[in-house]
This record gives structure tokens, C-alpha cells and sequence, in this order.
């Protein structure tokens, strides 16, 4: 990514999480997620994402761990303020906290909360060019970011470099739709709200912003994928929101599958 384009990126993002109310000055606030919101600002979202990990937790992971044995080597990619890093070093696995963003309060340096409790590295990097060896992970996360990718393809051709053979890479809480148009209208919509609410559209960098089936079985053709969905239980009035959508004449909402992904030998 060019510097200027990049920077732009970043301070447009950080000004739309600063405004929508991300982080704390108070370490327990770090401490609680993904369970809880302690500032009450943002308790809808977490409480997704806690249902998101509960989930890995119980039915993704241990057959990873039982695979290998022994202490993972992850990388948790788009890590923002490192929660997962930090729950992932409490099951005694051995993460790397990647970013591109270093903010205290939403970023990589949010990260200072948890380094006596349990330690791990934070980089600051970009998706396309990890600064890892070849070969050298067992487990990668896309934690809420891979749909910040301007290029599917080349991002994962990158995990495929760092990860072991036999690895694996999970996408969590990414949108997936059923149909392309669904996604476009998604991305549509959002640019409009964010011109309306912050006067510009947060689309400097043209990332892709969503997955849809075919886009999965694309990716799965080119980059030899082998994908499994998982699809976690969000609760009632989640599994309602299509019947709402259609009622109302809107678009589909997204899914929050689990993807896990290996690319073939």
C-alpha cells in the first residue's frame, strides 16, 4: 500500500472507531472483552463477537489442538487492541499480535494492558506482507479484518507462504452473503452512512468489505481451499433478521460464518 494512501486510510480509520466510542483509558475494559463492554458504548457488538469466540472456543480449536499436541503458533491478524491475542495466550498457545494500526486505544499499543498477565508480540504490518518466515505458523485468525483486503487472492496467497503444511487459517466475523449484489448493497449503504454521519464515504482504500458464496468457491478453485463453515448460534433474534429484512423489502443480511480454511498439499 503507498504511504500517502495508507496514511489516509488510517486516520479516517481511527477518527470513525474514536468517534463510534472503541476503547477505554481503563485497563479492565480490555480485560472484559470479548464478554463485556464495560463503557455500555458498544455492548451489542461485543456480545456477537463473545458468541463468535465462545464458539471457536469450544468447536473450532481443539481439533487444531489435538492435532498438533502442543502450544499453537498464531498469528492474529487484524488484531486491533489485541483481545484475542490475549485469550489465546490464556489456553497457553504462543500468538503474534499483526496490525496496521498502533493506536492506544483501539490498536496494537492497546496491547500494553495485558503484557504482565500474559505476553506475546505485537507487529505492525499489512496482510500482504507479513514479516514471518515461511512456514512458521500452524494457526492464523482473521479477527473481524480480512474483509479489509483490497485483493482475496493475494492475502491469502500470503497466509498459504507462513503457515505449515497441514495449517490452518480462520476467518471470524467477517460478512458473508449468499448473492454478490447483497454484499454491494451492503458496501453501498455503508459509505452513504458514513458520509452522512462523518463527511466523507471511508473509502480510500477500496477493500473488498465481504464474502459471498461464489467468492468462496472462486477462492477455493484458484488457491486450492479447503473450506469448512462453521455456523455459530447467535441467538433468536439474529436467526430472524432475514424473515425482518424481507418484511421490510431490504437486502438479506450478512451471516457470520466461521470459515476455516487449508489449502491442499
Amino acid at each position: 500500500m503507498q504511504t500517502a494512501t495508507r496514511q489516509r486510510f488510517l486516520d479516517d480509520y481511527i477518527r470513525i472507531r474514536h468517534a463510534e466510542g472503541r476503547g477505554s483509558q481503563d485497563a479492565e475494559y480490555y480485560f472484559a472483552l470479548p464478554y463485556r463492554d464495560v463503557t455500555g458504548r458498544l455492548q451489542d457488538q461485543w456480545t456477537i463477537r463473545a458468541k463468535s469466540f465462545q464458539y471457536l472456543e469450544a468447536r473450532v480449536l481443539p481439533p487444531i489442538e489435538k492435532q498438533y499436541g502442543r502450544q499453537l503458533r498464531t498469528a492474529d491478524l487484524g488484531a486491533g487492541n489485541c483481545w484475542l491475542s490475549y485469550r489465546l495466550a490464556l489456553r497457553g498457545h504462543r500468538p503474534i499480535a499483526i496490525d496496521i494500526l498502533g493506536d492506544p486505544l483501539d490498536g496494537l499499543a492497546a496491547g500494553r494492558h495485558y503484557q504482565e498477565r500474559a505476553p506475546f508480540p505485537r507487529l505492525n504490518a499489512e496482510f500482504d506482507e507479513l514479516p514471518l518466515a515461511s512456514g512458521s505458523l500452524d494457526l492464523a485468525i482473521y479477527n473481524a479484518s480480512i474483509h479489509y483486503s483490497t485483493d482475496y487472492r493475494r492475502t491469502l496467497s500470503e497466509i498459504r507462504r507462513v503457515l505449515r503444511p497441514g495449517g490452518t487459517f480462520l476467518i471470524v466475523d467477517s460478512p458473508v452473503y449468499q448473492r454478490r449484489e447483497h454484499g454491494e448493497m451492503m458496501v453501498q449503504e455503508r459509505h452513504r452512512q458514513f458520509e452522512k454521519t462523518y463527511g466523507f464515504a471511508s473509502d480510500t482504500l477500496r477493500s473488498i468489505e465481504y464474502f459471498d458464496v461464489q467468492m468462496l468457491e472462486e477462492l477455493e478453485r484458484d488457491l486450492a481451499i479447503t473450506w469448512k463453515i462453521h455456523r455459530p448460534w447467535y441467538g433468536c433474534q439474529w436467526s430472524l433478521r432475514p424473515w425482518k429484512a424481507r418484511w421490510r423489502g431490504k437486502r438479506p443480511p450478512s451471516n457470520f460464518w466461521i470459515l476455516a480454511g487449508r489449502f491442499d498439499a
